[in-house]
């Protein structure tokens, strides 16, 4: 788990925000990269939030065996990225009414990884909980919905160890 924030947590959003632009989009890219440099390739690179984000830059500068994408996703001009790694699926995951949700940049993602002839799903989910997977968020849980969610998530989590079995083998 890579955490950007050296161990603050926050339980308001606006303030989550306010710290994470303080610390800077490059200095968090640069903490998520340092985070993982000494995994393995072939690595699923998967995050929340503003850590889907760092998800997607790993997976354009790292060989990874998929993209996990949890209430979270940017166009890849926004990261810097001029194209999605060819042989890398994606998966998006988000709550129809996300607050934070923009539906253009989800598209350009969608459309980015596509053009590169990687595998995509999108999947909604009813509601407006930006974490809707996380129970401590009463207002914002969907049980049933994150029951849903973590079923797809380690179904695309089972295919990407399969993928990566047959590539090594």
């Amino acid at each position: 788990m890579v955490d950007q924030y050296e161990g603050r947590v926050f339980d308001d959003y606006e303030e989550a925000g306010a710290f994470s632009g303080s610390v800077g989009y490059p200095e968090l890219v640069r903490r998520g990269l340092e985070a993982v440099a000494d995994l393995p390739d072939g690595l699923v690179a998967a995050g929340f939030s503003n850590g889907a984000a760092m998800a997607e830059v790993v997976a354009t500068q790292r060989r990874c065996s998929g993209a996990l994408l949890l209430s979270g996703a940017l166009p890849l001009g926004m990261l810097g990225a001029s194209s999605w790694p060819a042989g890398t699926p994606v998966q998006v995951h988000y709550a129809e009414h996300d607050p934070f949700r923009r539906q253009e940049w989800v598209d350009a993602l969608l459309a980015d990884v596509s053009a590169s002839g990687s595998g995509v799903e999108q999947f909604d989910y009813p509601g407006a909980g930006h974490l809707f997977t996380d129970p401590s968020l009463p207002a914002e849980h969907d049980p049933r919905a994150a029951e849903l969610l973590w079923e797809r998530a380690l179904a695309f989590l089972q295919q990407s160890v399969d993928r990566t079995a047959r590539l090594d083998g």
